[in-house]
């Protein structure tokens, strides 16, 4: 009897811990919503190449706005905005949290994404952070323990992903990069600090090129300065609610993605925008005509094995 009452109250300890920690792992998912002020800063800082040179470090800045476009019990989706002066908005990067996720995209190198399956015990507790390219193509995916110590509250992961925005059309010296991500919730907002590796990738390996650290700041202010996001969204958000569902058709297939990001000189996102706008200016919207031709786009940029397969 003693021996069942003791196996109950230890059930019972770790159901309520695991559910106080959930709790705090939503706050600071949570946390990272609002209006900011963003500084940029990376700096390259080790080469095992004597010879290399060492690239101009990458300093910016912007306002952008980040708030929760589905919050769900095991699934929060934060969408970034940039706001650009008093009136022009550009749709950002989008990251989805996943509670205890077992699917996994993984960025292997080409533009081309493998499916992993992991198992539910190697999650227990985690979280899984998928980021999307500025078009909800995929961009890098990783999982982890929110940590919670010491009045700290971070979270920690390294995943490959393709090259940075900032380096991705001027770079050609090195093909993946391996990130270290640490997000941490702060009295000012939040960071997020980078330890990259950036990687030459081919068929016998990798070997490293150099290695970046990098540490970008958001600081709160002043939801006002945010408010023509907020009146951009609610007139874009439909186009936008059905490019996510057409690429999840994609997703849910759990098979390789490979993406050819430029075809007949044009990139995947420049077509996604202007046919938002194209879209946007129909009234009223006709979502089924809008998900028909954004799957024409994106067909368009996959390669040519998955182009009968990939989306139906």
């Amino acid at each position: 009897m003693k021996k069942t009452i003791t196996i109950c109250l230890l059930l019972w300890t770790a159901v309520s811990y695991g559910q106080k920690q959930k709790k705090q792992d939503i706050a600071a998912i949570k946390a990272m919503c609002g209006c900011y002020e963003i500084r940029f800063n990376f700096a390259e800082t080790f080469a095992p190449d004597q010879n290399y040179e060492f690239h101009e470090n990458y300093t910016s800045g912007a306002l952008e706005y980040v708030f929760p476009i589905s919050d769900e019990k095991d699934k929060i989706v934060l969408q970034h905005l940039l706001v650009i002066g008093d009136t022009m908005i550009i749709k950002h990067w989008r990251q989805d949290w996943i509670y205890e996720g077992t699917a996994l995209y993984q960025f292997d190198r080409d533009n081309t994404w493998k499916y992993n399956a992991l198992a539910a015990d190697e999650v227990k507790g985690q979280w899984t952070q998928k980021v999307y390219q500025v078009d909800d193509g995929p961009r890098y995916e990783g999982s982890a323990s929110w940590v919670h110590v010491d009045g700290r509250h971070y979270w920690e992961s390294t995943t490959d992903a393709p090259l940075p925005r900032r380096e991705f059309s001027k770079r050609k010296d090195y093909n993946v990069m391996t990130r270290t991500n640490h997000q941490e919730i702060t009295d000012f907002g939040w960071i997020h600090e980078q330890d990259n590796d950036k990687v030459i990738r081919d068929d016998s390996g990798d070997a490293l090129l150099a290695q970046e650290k990098g540490m970008n700041t958001y600081t709160k202010t002043d939801d006002s300065k945010c408010t023509v996001a907020k009146v951009w969204w609610e007139q874009n958000k439909i186009y936008w609610a059905d490019v996510r569902a057409v690429w999840d058709q994609l997703f849910d297939q759990n098979k390789t993605i490979s993406i050819q990001m430029k075809v007949d000189d044009k990139i995947l996102f420049q077509r996604l925008f202007a046919l938002e706008k194209e879209m946007i200016g129909e009234h009223p919207y006709q979502s089924e005509s809008a998900r028909a031709k954004i799957k024409q786009v994106i067909q368009k940029h996959l390669k040519s094995d998955q182009l009968q397969s990939s989306i139906k």
